[in-house]
């Protein structure tokens, strides 16, 4: 009776034109023209598959401070920013969860997002499982224009929530349509005929057949079908060797968001779980090394996201320029000037014993007082009562906030200048100076609406150690209810 009690997912807001793309390659590859339709989503320079994958399961457990009730994490993705540090222990950090809880990374395949979230209904109980995922591409390849970033995430439950599992289906098989060896860079593809015609076509329908027969069900019984894949109709051609009807098939997000790698058959799913009526039955499958598949009845219940896909897709900044996107993902070399120059390294021990603060942004609150403050000391700020040892953790990731003052600066060193900080002050007390994201020039004013967002602050180029801590970015559904209310 496992099923998925709540879902979420995460899109970055930026969305790169794959015209602008075609147009500043067709020089070398004009072969690609016939790819300039559309967009894809493209992450913000300190947006990484973590990062994407905390915004995704904050969106599935909703504001609430209290998460006690995750027993496991699971986090999948196969661009991990850590290749041996846990992954899922920097999220479970950002989303304070319990220091008692199981956590694993998954990677590997492109199915391993399935795999996390099959594993993790089969081991009961509640957990949380998060996806996602950010891969690089060469420059005027056919993969920069295919791919996408995003995330998702699910929480698990005993019951059968917002949508029971039914069945589940695997096959192995060491098919290596890509690979990328351990030195990082990019993927490597054979040719496309070879891993459509062999690969996908024979490795997925014997994975979808089994969870359909585990569930007790027929082709013809599926209402919804998932499949991800860059190759035009490949849905559907899987769809028709196991007799899905064609209706059934729905669309793969890839001219709006692009395809993104281990995190897009959940984000398929997660958009599916958005329309489904009740009783509906819904078989999310992706290839990978072999397939996987699942299948789920939606039940009608559970708890909606506050964005879901449809919120995430709908909250966008076009983007036109290339070479921004070429910077953000490394491609370039570009002088970063004399006030980018200084040592990065990172005081481990100073991470760990203010982890919470850090990662969690959690400040103090006064028992005797009540003052809020950030970061949190021994002694309390209240001017009248400077009480010692009487604070008590305060989250602040999830309350509202606004700007109090700001500045937009081009003499220090930012990835996307002008640098943009201020003074952030919170309902229900405390103000931290923190760094502003997701804006351009004009967007900050005094008094503007913001939210919190886990990103990346700094990396550690000469040791390869990547910094999280939160930034204000606005909050534009609070802005726009603002705006209608003024209206009126």
């Amino acid at each position: 009776m496992a099923g998925i009690a709540a879902w979420g997912a995460y899109a970055p807001r930026l969305r790169l034109s794959r015209k602008a793309v075609t147009e500043a390659n067709a020089w070398v590859a004009p072969n690609l023209r016939a790819k300039g339709k559309g967009e894809r989503s493209m992450a913000n320079w300190d947006e990484d598959a973590l990062t994407m994958a905390v915004e995704a399961a904050r969106d599935a457990l909703g504001p609430d401070d209290d998460r006690s009730h995750i027993e496991s994490l699971y986090f999948a993705s196969t661009t991990a920013p850590f290749v041996d540090r846990l992954n899922a222990g920097v999220i479970s950090a950002a989303l304070t969860l319990e220091k008692s809880i199981a956590a694993s990374d998954v990677t590997g395949s492109q199915r391993c997002g399935l795999t996390a979230l099959g594993q993790a209904l089969a081991a009961g109980g509640r957990s949380l499982v998060t996806i996602g995922e950010h891969r690089k591409a060469r420059a005027a390849s056919t993969q920069e224009l295919d791919f996408g970033d995003g995330a998702a995430a699910f929480v698990i439950s005993d019951e059968p929530g917002a949508a029971e599992l039914l069945g589940r289906g695997s096959v192995t098989d060491d098919f290596v349509d890509h690979f990328r060896g351990d030195g990082g860079g990019f993927d490597y593809y054979w040719e496309e005929r070879w891993i459509r015609d062999e690969g996908i076509v024979k490795l997925v329908p014997p994975a979808i057949r089994k969870a359909l027969e585990a569930a007790g069900l027929s082709p013809g019984q599926v209402d919804q079908f998932c499949f991800p894949s860059t190759f035009s109709g490949m849905a559907a051609t899987v769809a028709k060797a196991v007799g899905i009807r064609a209706e059934a098939v729905r669309d793969n997000l890839g001219a709006v968001m692009g395809e993104a790698g281990c995190a897009h058959g959940p984000i398929m799913l997660a958009h599916a779980l958005e329309d489904a009526r009740e009783n509906e039955v819904v078989l999310v499958a992706q290839f990978g090394q072999g397939a996987e598949a699942l299948v789920f009845r939606a039940t009608g219940q559970g708890r909606r996201p506050a964005r879901g896909v449809t919120g995430a897709l709908a909250d966008r900044e076009p983007e036109t320029n290339y070479l921004k996107f070429l910077t953000f993902n490394g491609l370039i070399e570009w002088d970063k000037g004399m006030r980018a120059e200084k040592d990065n390294k990172t005081a481990l021990t100073t991470l760990y014993r203010n982890e919470d603060m850090i990662l969690g942004l959690v400040g103090g609150r006064c028992r005797e007082t009540g003052v809020v403050q950030f970061p949190r000391t021994r002694i309390s700020v209240a001017p009248n009562n400077p009480a010692v040892d009487t604070q008590e953790p305060y989250r602040f990731a999830e309350r509202r906030a606004n700007v109090l003052s700001y500045s937009a600066d081009y003499l220090t060193f930012s990835m996307a200048p002008p640098n943009h900080y201020g003074m952030i002050v919170f309902e229900g007390g405390g103000r931290i100076m923190m760094d502003i994201t997701d804006v351009s020039p004009g967007d900050v004013e005094t008094g503007l609406p913001v939210r919190m967002v886990f990103r990346v602050k700094e990396v550690d180029e000469k040791r390869g150690f990547v910094r999280y801590f939160w930034k204000a970015a606005p909050d534009r559904a609070a802005i726009a209810a603002r705006n209608a209310q003024a209206a009126e």
